[in-house]
């Protein structure tokens, strides 16, 4: 019997209703002859009761700078209250489910609290379960480190548990059910002809997911490839068949549907500030690194980095746009910072060696009166750093210049 990872989202999970429908995409897999293994991740969102961020600010507000390991603590509970009502909503409808947290489900951590890493995941139990008929019920996002402490693996956690596990027990298929209807094209907030991609290769939805569409976590993609589990995005509210995410084979006609196409998607990030320094001297290499030293020692990513004799830029997240530059001042460092920025991108796989792409994205946005701040590109990807106001003008301009609404 073939095995398949079912992983539901917080809207999938938080009412009745929506469980009610959990329960019959689980079923349909049971009838098709799989042994499912469901994740779940904890209930709603902020302000509901059960879900995440309603237990991180609960902690924040008694302390803002809680220490990450007691954070950790609360933070694990909104999954095990989801995965308890899921269990028992499937043992009301006569499925043998059993509820497991990430720990007792065999994911062993390291120590990085709030964002801990897989060390490895021994799948024991759970084949055990299936074996005897049940159906494992595992809490997403959080696993237990090798001193047997509760750990949390960050934002989209439990898209990575569904990855895991899935690839750990050599499953056939991870299904990752929210409420859309698959991996689009560009935000349909933003772009009303935004459609759903059919097929979509592992490296494009990573650099989507990178460069901020929030369809799926991309260390899931990357734990998947690595095993190349087919990943399907699809919606728990209806039966659109999805977005189907794999390896493209020479011998599947879906190579020609994926290589073809210049550009995937649009995606944009907003709250961003430009970071621009002056060196006085020119050639000193030492003070480019005891820059980039000193933002990743004080915990800021950085990104669109750009480094001129002369001249450094890069961007960080806007919350950390004061201590950066304070830190870069205790050098005595010429800054210029720059808040209300965005960045904005189009990715696929078929841009790298196609002439004229970068000179469609330049005009795309010229022809709008879209000034560029900077710029930045890949083998899959080019990005470029404007004023927020004008993300939705950039994104739909993009979006029809590419023509990935055809």
């Amino acid at each position: 019997m073939g095995i398949i990872v079912q992983k539901f989202g917080g809207t999938s999970v938080a009412t009745p209703e929506a469980r009610e429908l959990v329960v019959q995409k689980i079923q349909i897999a049971c009838d098709n002859g799989l042994s499912p293994v469901v994740v779940v991740s904890a209930m709603g969102r902020r302000g509901e009761c059960y879900a995440t961020d309603t237990f991180m600010d609960l902690a924040r507000g008694t302390y803002k700078d809680i220490n990450s390991r007691e954070l950790d603590q609360i933070l694990y509970c909104g999954e095990m209250i989801s995965a308890v009502v899921m269990t028992g909503t499937l043992q009301a409808a006569g499925l043998d489910a059993i509820m497991l947290t990430g720990g007792q489900a065999g994911i062993i951590t390291d120590n990085n609290f709030n964002n801990a890493r897989i060390l490895k995941v021994d799948p024991t139990r759970i084949l055990s379960l299936q074996k005897s008929g049940k159906i494992p019920v595992v809490c997403g996002f959080q696993g237990i480190s090798v001193d047997h402490e509760f750990t949390t693996l960050g934002r989209g956690g439990s898209d990575t548990t569904a990855a895991a596990l899935g690839a750990a027990l050599n499953a056939d298929i991870v299904e990752i059910y929210t409420d859309v209807d698959g991996i689009m094209t560009a935000d349909p907030r933003m772009v009303t002809n935004a459609k759903i991609l059919d097929c979509i290769s592992y490296g494009e939805v990573c650099q989507l997911a990178h460069q901020g569409a929030k369809v799926i976590h991309p260390r899931a993609v990357e734990i998947a490839m690595q095993k190349n589990i087919p990943l399907v995005v699809k919606s728990t509210f209806s039966n659109a068949p999805g977005t189907l995410i794999t390896n493209i084979t020479p011998e599947t006609s879906e190579e020609t549907a994926v290589n073809d196409r210049i550009a995937t998607g649009v995606t944009s990030i907003n709250n961003i500030a430009q970071i621009k320094i002056t060196l006085h001297d020119s050639s000193n290499n030492a003070a480019s690194f005891n820059i980039f030293k000193s933002m990743s020692d004080n915990g800021i990513s950085v990104d669109l980095i750009n480094v001129h004799p002369g001249q450094i830029m890069f961007t960080v997240a806007e919350e950390f746009a004061e201590k950066a530059t304070m830190k870069l001042h205790e050098f005595g460092c010429d800054v210029q910072t720059t808040l209300g920025c965005a960045k904005v991108s189009v990715v696929g796989g078929g841009i790298n060696g196609v002439p004229g792409v970068m000179a469609n994205f330049i005009e795309a946005l010229a022809i709008n009166n879209i000034p560029i701040l900077q710029t930045v590109d890949s083998h899959t990807s080019i990005s470029v750093l404007i004023e927020k106001s004008f993300v939705q003008s950039a994104v739909t301009a993009l979006h029809e210049k590419f023509n990935l609404s055809c």
